[in-house]
């Protein structure tokens, strides 16, 4: 008697990953469990994953948490060998509250959001000319938070200082303060408090300057980066260095996964929210998406009301009257800074020499 060949499974996998271990669990496409893994967080705990996955069925998708931080091996990894990788939000309060806290529980509901379409953005290839930049930048803001630290170390020592050497220090900039403090030779062998205050001033004071060579080359490093991958976005008004760099950062090396500007706009908070009751029919500004980026396009905008640029102004004057800004109208005029700057995102990237080609 002949027998009907049974379905074909089709695997989702969901991982919620670690600094050391993976752990994931596979669903069917009926959303039945299937089975769980703990692999390492290496090659061969990878390969392991997918060996694993494969011989349950066919693997449709991978949904992984953190694919930013811990999951961006594995992401990579994943992708490399074809799979379709998709990024999951850890699971929110409620969740938790009503299913509890495991790494297994943690990784089924990735797989589940996956399943049902709850889950959908393409995680960022991370392989690029835009990771490069991110490294960099990251490097850079703690260079910069430490030499911060530095200075405001130096101004609370001057404070408390004897006399003479407060007296000597307490007028002058910070950069000056530096020149001098790095100058002095104090001796070691004495115990007063002067001697000592000399001695921690002239180490802060070397600190400070070894960091502002770090952030000097730092930033030669991004402006040569950044001009070589987005030549055309940086030469828009009111576009420099950092703010170019930021926007990249935020579009990926993989811009494609972003379907439209809208997508950017949300991505950067810089889209309206709808806040209507009754009647009264309105929008308000969107407190989510990157808040880097939207600070990005915040600066943008200030740049050009600042500096002259004439669609800014004309645009402000229409919506106000004056040549004064209200939040309102920043808001709508970053919404159209996104609107203009994600076809050069877009472009920049994916023409670039180092860009990865899109999947066929």
């Amino acid at each position: 008697m002949a027998t009907m060949p049974e379905d074909e499974v089709f695997v989702t996998v969901g991982v919620d990953t670690h600094k050391d271990i993976h752990v994931a669990v596979a669903l069917d496409q009926l959303g039945r469990f299937l089975d769980a893994i703990e692999i390492p967080t290496t090659s061969a705990g990878y390969a392991e994953l997918l060996a694993w996955a494969s011989e349950l069925g066919t693997v449709d998708r991978v949904g992984i948490e953190g694919t930013g931080s811990h999951g961006a091996g594995l992401c990579r990894w994943l992708t490399a060998h074809g799979l379709v990788v998709v990024e999951v939000d850890r699971p929110d309060r409620r969740t938790r509250r009503t299913k509890g806290k495991s790494d297994t529980i943690d990784a089924e509901s990735a797989a589940r959001k996956v399943l049902s379409g709850e889950a959908t953005a393409i995680p960022k290839t991370q392989d690029g000319n835009v990771e490069k930049i991110r490294i960099l930048r990251l490097t850079r803001r703690s260079a910069v938070i430490a030499q911060g630290q530095a200075s405001n170390q130096i101004h609370a020592l001057i404070a408390t200082a004897p006399d003479e050497l407060r007296d000597q220090l307490r007028e002058l900039t910070t950069r000056k303060r530096v020149a001098v403090a790095a100058k002095f030779r104090p001796d070691r062998q004495a115990d007063s408090l002067l001697a000592t205050t000399k001695h921690a001033l002239k180490i802060l004071a070397r600190r400070f300057r070894d960091l502002d060579a770090e952030i000097k080359q730092l930033d030669r490093q991004l402006d040569h980066l950044v001009q070589a991958t987005a030549p055309r976005l940086v030469a828009r008004h009111g576009i420099g260095t950092h703010t170019a760099a930021t926007l990249l950062v935020t579009a990926g090396d993989n811009p494609e996964r972003l379907r439209s500007e809208g997508s950017f706009a949300a991505l950067t908070g810089s889209s309206p929210l709808e806040a209507s009751s009754g009647p009264r029919k309105r929008h308000r500004l969107n407190r989510g998406g990157d808040r880097d980026a939207n600070a990005a396009l915040h600066m943008i905008a200030v740049n050009r009301l600042a500096n002259g640029d004439q669609r800014t102004r004309a645009y402000v004057r229409k919506r106000t009257g004056s040549d004064k800004a209200d939040l309102d109208t920043l808001r709508r005029i970053k919404r159209y800074i996104a609107r203009e700057v994600f076809p050069e995102l877009r472009d920049a990237i994916t023409h670039h020499p180092d860009a990865v080609p899109k999947a066929a």
